[in-house]
């Protein structure tokens, strides 16, 4: 009669997974105040040297648009092009600090592909 090997697990392994659990718990918690903290951010695009300007919370929701009045002379395909410009430039540094936040987060926990 053999006898059982259970799952496999030696303490070494049950150690490993025990530490990656409590990495993935810190990281859940973090990721939850990163969440909140996010949605607080106000960042701020702009185009046209400052006379359009877009503001966007951390998660990138549309929070503001303001147009200068000089901005309104310039017609409205230099004035579209303008808003877009400063929405491609708000999004961009909110993509940027998300990246860096999440960097933050998981610095130093080694989580494949991250």
């Amino acid at each position: 009669m053999t006898q059982g090997k259970g799952f496999g697990f030696g303490l070494g392994k049950m150690k490993e997974l025990t530490e990656a659990f409590k990495k993935a718990q810190q990281v859940q918690e973090g990721a939850k105040r990163l969440q909140e903290e996010l949605e607080q951010m106000e960042i701020e695009g702009e185009a046209g040297g400052g006379l359009v300007k877009v503001v966007l919370s951390g998660n990138q929701e549309p929070r503001s648009v303001t147009i200068s009045p000089d901005a309104l002379g310039e017609g409205a395909e230099v004035l579209s092009d303008l808003v877009s410009a400063a929405m491609k430039d708000a999004y961009v540094k909110s993509t940027n600090t998300m990246r860096q936040r999440m960097e933050e987060l998981t610095a130093g926990l080694n989580i494949p592909g991250m």
